[in-house]
């Protein structure tokens, strides 16, 4: 391949053509993520129910202040062991042991866990290993499409599946499969508080994905940020301990969602005969995760930090969600559909009159001084034109309450301006 010189490269009409990768068309981005940089640019007040990021007073800071200058020296500046330093890995064992997030026998077995930074390197790792372009991906409907769009990066072929109030609907995956005429290579699934809608996938159907994805050999990577989040009902056994030692099961977690998001460190729980190659892959990517948050983070778990910090959570999310899906039957009442969640982070509305377009919305909503993803954001090919996601995990009550009027008025403005435009 030769290359143009200076002077022929300044010239537009001899622009060189550059030789993008085939996967290049398959980047397809967030707008999740792109809707920081987006209200950047409004200068006056906006509720922020976009972004599943805790609000500012749920982070705890001043832990992370006081144990900084207990940790750091010279080594913590340095590179460190690919698969996460050993003090995060004994205290994130001791922390899952504890809380029973994992099978007994798990406990001590360090070639199980490998420290990433944050989940969606641990996704990326997932779908890397696992996908080969052309093969098929079997995604939830709505997803959270920064996860299927990583699967698209390396030229999988994605079929939805629908999502109802037990989570994804595993009885259509025969269907499915059938249609597509071969057997999924990765099934990506959110079990617990699922993003964008944050149902929660029954015990029944957990059993039953178990037995497909052993049927067809295909491994199920379960995406598990929010699962310490329950503020109500009962706990459901995660994936990875209804089977423990099942080498087709990838479990991804991450600190972003019960600690802090700016850390950029989550883990990896998967068969120990993977870790040699996972390590392989994560060399390619970034040599080892940041030491200085790893080193704070091993810190915090083993003073105790983490159960009470969980607590606190738990409870504030529950009230915060409680002051959202009330305000909501208050303000909207029949005009719209909810989940209810029992933990983590959102919940799903959907618009009963299916001419509002959230994505037309989102504008009007924005002036009004509130922010939400619409629910075309969650779906590969486009589709929940009418609805959208909300994070309550975001804002104390009294501000929900302020954003939930600005969305009412909003609604407002935009039916009445397609009314007119209609007649």
């Amino acid at each position: 391949m030769s290359i143009a010189s200076p002077s022929a490269s300044s010239s537009a009409s001899s622009r060189p053509t550059l030789p993008f990768a085939s996967r290049a068309d398959s980047l397809v981005g967030s707008v999740i993520d792109s809707s920081v940089a987006m209200l950047a640019a409004y200068d006056h007040d906006i509720v922020k129910f976009g972004m599943g990021s805790p609000a500012p007073d749920m982070l705890p800071a001043e832990d992370f202040a006081r144990i900084a200058n207990s940790v750091f020296t010279p080594e913590s500046f340095t590179y460190g062991e690919t698969q996460g330093e050993p003090v995060l890995i004994d205290a994130l064992l001791n922390y899952l042991h504890e809380t029973g997030q994992i099978p007994a026998e798990h406990f001590g077995n360090r070639e199980r866990l490998v420290i990433t930074t944050g989940g969606m390197q641990g996704i990326d790792l997932g779908f890397k290993l696992f996908v080969s372009p052309g093969d098929l991906v079997l995604c939830e409907a709505p997803t959270y499409t920064n996860g299927s769009a990583t699967a698209l990066s390396y030229e999988a072929e994605i079929a939805e599946v629908p999502v109802d109030d037990e989570g994804m609907q595993v009885d259509a995956l025969d269907d499915i499969v059938a249609r597509a005429g071969r057997a999924p290579s990765v099934i990506y699934t959110v079990p617990t508080f699922q993003n964008p809608a944050g149902v929660t996938m029954s015990l029944a159907r957990r059993e039953k994905l178990l037995e497909f994805a052993h049927r067809h050999n295909s491994v199920i990577l379960e995406d598990n940020p929010y699962g310490t989040l329950r503020f109500s009902g009962e706990d459901i056994p995660s994936l990875s301990q209804l089977s423990p030692n099942d080498p087709l099961i990838f479990g991804v977690r991450t600190f972003s969602k019960f600690v802090a998001p700016g850390l950029r460190i989550g883990w990896l729980d998967i068969d120990p005969d993977l870790r040699g190659l996972i390590i392989n892959a994560k060399q390619t990517m970034d040599s080892c995760t940041s030491l200085p948050t790893q080193h704070m983070v091993a810190k915090w778990l083993n003073d105790g930090n983490a159960e009470i910090h969980v607590a606190h959570l738990r409870s504030s999310y529950g009230e915060r969600k409680t002051a959202m899906t009330s305000g909501l039957e208050r303000l909207f009442g029949e005009e719209i559909r909810s989940t209810d969640p029992d933990g983590g982070f959102f919940l799903w509305v959907t618009f009963n009159d299916e001419t509002i377009n959230t994505e037309d919305l989102m504008p009007v909503a924005l002036e009004e001084g509130v922010a939400y993803i619409p629910g075309t954001a969650f779906s590969q090919t486009g589709d929940f034109t009418n609805a959208l996601r909300l994070c309550f995990a975001s804002a104390e009550p009294q501000r929900i309450e302020e954003g939930l009027q600005r969305l009412h008025r909003a609604v407002g403005k935009y039916s009445s301006a397609h009314s007119h435009a209609r007649h």
